[in-house]
């Protein structure tokens, strides 16, 4: 019986670890779609005072974190156009922990960057749109799907 035991309790051990990390990263995936994806492009009440303000508070609510991220990117196209390039991803980004890829393509996008001048008890959001290429953290090697976008190009 202790034989038994002990093969169940090692395999919760190392399955449990990994059923938790697979959960972790599917909900990275998921949210990935949400939380940088917004196609086609919302458009907010006047009374959100601008584009990037009323999406934040989305984002801010989606995270569960009422902090004020510092910097935020939105893209408009759909989430299959990007998910093409996790598909084969060469490089490891060792600060990240995980596989990465610049995009060949540059995409329409909204930079939503915290203004300097504001109340402390909320955030107020710049708003910039641009074309560029997007440099993202995958999931895995290959056929990946993106899990965030770590900066522009």
């Amino acid at each position: 019986m202790a034989p038994a035991v002990a093969r169940l309790l090692f395999l919760q051990l190392v399955l449990g670890s990994a059923l938790v990390l697979g959960i972790n990263l599917w909900s990275a995936i998921k949210n990935f779609n949400h939380l940088f994806i917004d196609f086609p492009r919302v458009e907010y009440s006047s009374k959100f005072q601008g584009y990037c303000n009323g999406i934040m508070s989305y984002v801010r609510g989606r995270m569960q974190n009422w902090d004020c991220p510092k910097i935020h990117y939105l893209v408009h196209v759909p989430f299959k156009s990007i998910r093409k390039y996790c598909k084969h991803s060469e490089n490891f980004c060792e600060n990240y922990n995980h596989y990465c890829t610049l995009t060949k393509d540059s995409f329409p996008l909204t930079i939503c960057q915290l203004s300097d001048k504001q109340p402390p008890t909320s955030c107020y959001y710049n708003t910039t749109l641009t074309n560029q290429k997007l440099y993202l953290l995958c999931s895995r090697k290959y056929d990946a799907d993106p899990v965030d976008i770590i900066g522009l190009f």
